[in-house]
C-alpha cells in the first residue's frame, strides 16, 4: 500500500488521507478474460477508512485497512474485477457493501449474495472531518458511481473517467453517447484541480482532461 498516488493530495486536517492498493487478477464478461490491475483506495484517519472497490485480494485489503472501523465499502460499478473480493472483506471487517441498484445485473454475474446496501447519488459518506459524495455516472455500467470529495480535492472515477478519455464502452450494458453525458454534466463541472483517482492506471485531473471532450466524440470511444 502506498500514499504516493502520483498526484499531490492533501490531508486534512483531522488527518483524513487518501491511500492505494493495487491488486491483481481477472476481469471477466462476454466470454473473454482478460489480466488486470486494479487500484483500491482507502480515505481514511488512523480510526475510520472507507474502501472504494474490493479488487482481486481481500487479504491484502483487510491488511491495508489496519484494524480501523470501516464506514463503508463503496463499489463503483459490479464488473467483477472490482467486486470479486467484496464478501471476504465484509466478512473480515463487518463492513457494509454499497453498489448502485441498476448494476445487479453485472454483479449477480460474480457473486452469490446481495450487496448490504444501495447506492444513491446524492448520497454521502462521512470519514473524519471530510464528506464523500456519491455521483450516479452511468455509461461503462448502468449503475457506474463516482465519490467526490471536496475537501480533499479528489474524485474517485471508477471506470467513468481516466487519463485519455470515458472507460470502455464496448462490452455487454455499456453505452458510449452515455458516458459522455454522464462526464460531461457530472464530472467536468468539477474544479479543474480535482485530481481523478481512477479504477486502474494513473490519476489525472479534470482540468487535463476537459479540453478532449470533442476529441472523444469525434472518436467515438
Amino acid at each position: 500500500m502506498s500514499t504516493d498516488i502520483g498526484m499531490p493530495v492533501p490531508t486534512s486536517p483531522a488527518g483524513v488521507r487518501v491511500e492505494r492498493l493495487v491488486t491483481s487478477g481477472v476481469f471477466e464478461l462476454d466470454g473473454g478474460s482478460w489480466e488486470v490491475d486494479n487500484n483500491v483506495w482507502l480515505l481514511g484517519d488512523d480510526r475510520q477508512v472507507l474502501v472504494v472497490d474490493a479488487a482481486h485480494d481481500a487479504g491484502a485489503i483487510v491488511d491495508a485497512v489496519a484494524g480501523r472501523e470501516v464506514v463503508a465499502l463503496v463499489c463503483t460499478h459490479g464488473h467483477n474485477d472490482h467486486v470479486n473480493a467484496v464478501s471476504e472483506v465484509v466478512a473480515a471487517t463487518g463492513a457494509t457493501a454499497y453498489l448502485h441498484p441498476d448494476d445487479r445485473v453485472l454483479w449477480d454475474m460474480s457473486q452469490d449474495a446481495a450487496p448490504g446496501a444501495e447506492l444513491a447519488d446524492g448520497q454521502f459518506f462521512t470519514v473524519g472531518d471530510v464528506e464523500a459524495t456519491v455521483l450516479h455516472t452511468p455509461g461503462h455500467a448502468p449503475g457506474a458511481c463516482c465519490l467526490s470529495v471536496p475537501a480533499l480535492g479528489v474524485l474517485f472515477s471508477g471506470d467513468t473517467l481516466f487519463q485519455g478519455g470515458p472507460g470502455a464502452t464496448g462490452r455487454s450494458y455499456s453505452d458510449f453517447p452515455t458516458i459522455v453525458e454522464s462526464i460531461r454534466t457530472r464530472l467536468l463541472e468539477l474544479p479543474a484541480d480535482t485530481v481523478v483517482l481512477t479504477g486502474h492506471g494513473d490519476p489525472t485531473t479534470i482540468g487535463a482532461e476537459a479540453p478532449h471532450l470533442q476529441e472523444w466524440l469525434d472518436r467515438g470511444h
